[in-house]
């Protein structure tokens, strides 16, 4: 089967999805090492007795939620 793209060119369908699937793989695990470290922040900011710690943190989650 083929669908039309707004170009007015013709693909098939399966050959966009290869290219999403590849690229979003890095992006998930990019994402998990910001979250990994957004963690070990918040986790160690307690016995490194340090608020900023937490604040790094915190700031680290918000960008790996995307908001």
């Amino acid at each position: 089967e083929e669908s039309e793209i707004s170009q007015g060119r013709k693909i098939k369908h399966g050959s966009y999805p290869h290219v999403v699937c590849c690229c979003r793989k890095k992006c998930l695990l990019l994402n998990d090492v910001v979250l990994i470290t957004a963690t070990l922040h918040t986790g160690f900011s307690r016995r490194a007795k340090a608020f900023e710690m937490i604040l790094a943190g915190r700031f680290l989650e918000g960008i790996a939620a995307g908001r």
